[in-house]
């Protein structure tokens, strides 16, 4: 659990996504999350199972956004949920306590506390930043991060919002363990050469 942590934009271009996602993964990538607010079922199938074996054949964890039935029935390596998602406690119970379980945690500490007493495997705090993807007040603290690595040294947190190279170095210096990221990945010219700016952050 530590790294560039790359997160999929809504989109329905299959080839796209998975075109995508291999250059970042060629770039040193180190986890996948599927997460398409908009895709009908079908959709989100085709698109998870592409993922998933492009994620094996390079050998790094694949997680679902949200939907617990999925992340069962591809049997992926994990799940992640949002504050508006099933609760951590019922997700752990529901895959089990071998899978990756990400649970969203915002600027609230004590979201964080409750996250890793229900069975999270790691937590995420964001957004940080301004994002193109997704709307949100950007009133997270960066000292969220040392306080959380100073109470809960073992547990791995994640930042998230509005990430690129430069802006996500100080989280990562206070000790960030992944860096989550949608378009400082997904809408760059050289998506290789943008995961590789990443990757140096944890060198």
């Amino acid at each position: 659990m530590k790294g560039l942590y790359i997160v999929t934009p809504d989109w329905d271009d299959t080839a796209k996504m998975i075109d995508v996602t291999e250059k970042a993964l060629k770039g040193g990538a180190e986890i996948v999350q599927y997460r398409h607010k908009t895709a009908g079922p079908e959709l989100r199938l085709e698109q998870a199972r592409a993922l998933q074996d492009l994620c094996r054949r390079y050998g790094k964890p694949f997680i679902i956004n949200d939907y617990v039935d999925l992340c069962l029935e591809l049997d992926t390596d994990g799940i992640h949920v949002g504050g508006m998602d099933a609760p951590v406690k019922q997700v752990r119970a529901a895959v089990g306590p071998d899978k990756i379980v990400g649970a969203s945690c915002y600027g609230d500490i004590e979201l964080a506390r409750k996250a890793t007493r229900d069975g999270a495997s790691y937590v995420a705090f964001g957004g940080f930043y301004p994002s193109r993807v997704k709307k949100y007040p950007v009133t997270t603290p960066r000292n969220i991060v040392s306080d959380w690595k100073n109470e809960m040294p073992s547990m791995p947190v994640c930042v998230i919002g509005g990430m690129n190279a430069d802006n996500a170095a100080p989280l990562v210096k206070l000790g960030a363990d992944m860096v989550a990221v949608v378009s400082g990945i997904y809408f760059q010219e050289d998506p290789e050469m943008a995961a590789h700016g990443f990757v140096k952050l944890f060198k």
